[in-house]
């Protein structure tokens, strides 16, 4: 069967098998040797392939382990170089370290030291504090056009404070001085002639004063003042035929005070009665050039006829009053304590004068406020009273302001002389040097030097603050006018001036 052809044996032998398989016992025979077999050859193809792996697994090892042993020499000078750096890194730490450690050190003591220093200065600021509020007491007593009113008192009460000079009357006693020099050109046309005037400038005369306080008790302050002029040529004092009236010297003040806060301020000596400067409140700050008493620029210029040219007898200040109370007098003074902004002040004055006011300021929606009324009595011929007074107010955001003053002389057998005065103002920081203040403003005065007189008066003026120097440069151009019922008819007086103030 052996010698059959390739295709006709595979028929016999499937043939066979068929038959074979056919039948079921031997199914059941083959198919128990096919399994044994099968699993025979199984297990010796998982340890073939087992010992397979264990080799290739071994030889992949031999190539990583060769691979790693040439780069060990460069990872072990890497690690080296790695710890080198970090030692010399931790080194710097160390020295760092020690460094703070000795600025700490250094601060601490520092603080101490500073902690020490406070507590004497709050000790100091203590005791000033006292003296710094009788300091502003005595400049704020009563606001006036010579320290720009109530807007510059604090300013002047600070420098005050910084000049405080050893006194003898000991520890308890301070002095501080202060003043300035106040200096201008004016060019005043007469209406016939244009002349050149070197003058002081009579709004705010060269002055210096001496302020000393006494600490009685935690109530009680002893306080004494000295204001004297040194004021050559003032401004309203010369005329077209003096233009050098060399007045050198005028006493101002000379007074002492007492002052308590629960009673109040008395006064003694030669100073402000209780009267004067209620009609000039003003916070327009160009009250160094321009306030409602115009007549300090060139009050005593003649007047020329307006027919032939000639200087008349009328001089400004006949024709322009702002009846702004008595003055500086030799008087007893007495001030009442501050009642919600309110005070109320009386003197009586040499030459049986008397006068009183009441005296108002205060801040609120916005807006600076101050204001002043007072009546006197002068003792003078045919003059019953007098009356004055004032308000003002300023706009703190914009600088917009206004000040309105009034003066009234009640007189026997003529109409009342009465003088109006109104500006209107802006305050507004133009240039970091300090404020810049403006201002227009118009008077009006009726029944002077006769009844039968009305005059008018236009000014303009600027002023600007150099804070840091404690300066204002200021100037003004002002027209006086007078309109007459009688003869003679008079020409208008001009007047342009410049100049500075500069305090110390």
């Amino acid at each position: 069967m052996r010698n059959l052809e390739p295709g006709l044996w595979i028929r016999f032998e499937t043939c066979v098998a068929s038959r074979i398989w056919q039948h079921p016992e031997n199914r059941h025979i083959f198919c128990s040797m096919a399994y044994e077999d099968t699993m025979r050859i199984m297990a010796r193809l998982h340890h073939l392939l087992l010992a397979v792996g264990i080799i290739g697994l071994g030889s992949f090892a031999l190539a990583v382990q060769a691979q790693d042993a040439g780069k060990e020499p460069e990872l072990l000078r890497t690690i080296e170089l790695q710890q080198s750096q970090l030692e010399a890194q931790q080194k710097q730490l160390d020295a760092q370290g020690r460094m703070l450690q000795q600025i700490q050190s250094q601060t601490e003591t520092l603080l101490d030291n500073a902690r020490q220093e406070v507590e004497r200065l709050g000790v100091l600021v203590k005791q000033q504090q006292v003296q710094l509020e009788s300091l502003q007491q005595q400049v704020s007593e009563a606001p006036t056009t010579e320290e720009e009113v109530a807007s510059t008192v604090p300013e002047e009460a600070d420098a005050l404070a910084e000049k405080n000079v050893t006194s003898a009357g000991g520890e308890r006693v301070k002095l501080a001085i202060s003043g300035h020099v106040n200096r201008m050109v004016s060019i005043i046309d007469d209406g016939k002639d244009t002349e050149a005037y070197f003058v002081d400038n009579d709004n705010s005369e060269t002055q210096v004063r001496f302020v000393g306080t006494a600490r009685a008790s935690d109530d009680l302050t002893l306080g004494t003042t000295i204001e004297v002029s040194i004021a050559p040529n003032l401004s309203g004092q010369i005329d077209q035929r003096n233009q050098e009236t060399n007045n050198i010297f005028d006493q101002r003040k000379a007074e002492i005070t007492l002052e308590s806060k629960r009673y109040g301020k008395f006064w003694l000596g030669k100073g402000f009665t209780a009267s004067y400067t209620a009609g000039s409140v003003d916070l327009s700050q160009t009250g160094v050039i321009s306030y409602s008493t115009i007549v300090d620029t060139a009050g005593s210029m003649f007047f020329r006829d307006s027919s032939t040219g000639d200087l008349t007898d009328l001089r400004i200040y006949q024709a322009f009053n702002s009846f702004d109370g008595l003055n500086r007098r030799n008087r007893i003074r007495y001030d009442t304590p501050r009642f919600g902004g309110f005070h109320l002040a009386a003197s009586a004055v040499s030459d049986e004068r008397y006068d009183a006011s009441l005296w108002w300021g205060g801040r609120g929606y916005g807006l600076e406020m101050g204001g002043a009324v007072a009546v006197a009595d002068p003792n003078e011929d045919d003059v019953d009273l007098q009356y004055n007074g004032s308000y003002s107010v300023l706009h703190e955001d914009t600088g917009l302001n206004l000040s309105l003053s009034f003066g009234l002389q009640d007189s026997n057998g003529r109409d009342d002389p009465q003088n109006y005065f109104a500006k209107i103002g802006w305050l507004k920081r133009f240039f970091s040097v300090g404020k810049s203040a403006l201002s227009v403003d118009y008077t009006r005065s009726l029944n002077l030097p006769t009844d039968r007189d009305d005059g008018y008066s236009i000014g303009v003026a600027a002023v600007q603050h150099l804070d840091r120097y404690g300066t204002e440069l200021f100037a003004l151009y002002r027209l006086h006018s007078l309109d007459r019922g009688i003869q003679p008819k008079v020409k208008d007086i001009s007047v342009v001036s410049m100049g500075a103030r500069v305090k110390f």
